[in-house]
């Protein structure tokens, strides 16, 4: 798939990021090219191939996962302890994104 200029840049406006010429130029070089890698992938015909469901061993036989159990949970009061900034029972947190 031809990734265009214009794409790579519309993405990383999305993204939130300033990207300099030569690094849209390298984006669209490297992403074209990760693009072509799974066009291709889409081509594979995997008819008739049993999806996995464990990619690392059988879950019945050697599984080491512990049982999702629910356990004490920390109070409001705890969680804000060793906040910098807290208030009204939140967290305060400095702007990140300004657009």
């Amino acid at each position: 798939m031809k990734l265009t200029e214009k794409e790579v840049r519309y993405v990383a406006d999305l993204a939130n990021l300033n990207l300099t010429d030569t690094e849209v130029q390298a984006m669209v070089k490297d992403l074209g090219a990760i693009l072509g890698h799974m066009d291709r992938l889409a081509e594979i015909d995997t008819e008739g191939v049993e999806p996995m469901r464990q990619v690392l061993f059988p879950a019945s036989e050697t599984a080491t996962l512990r049982a999702d159990t629910p356990g004490p949970c920390l109070t409001n009061q705890e969680a804000l302890a060793n906040a910098p900034h807290a208030a009204q029972g939140y967290f305060r947190v400095p702007r990140v994104i300004e657009r």
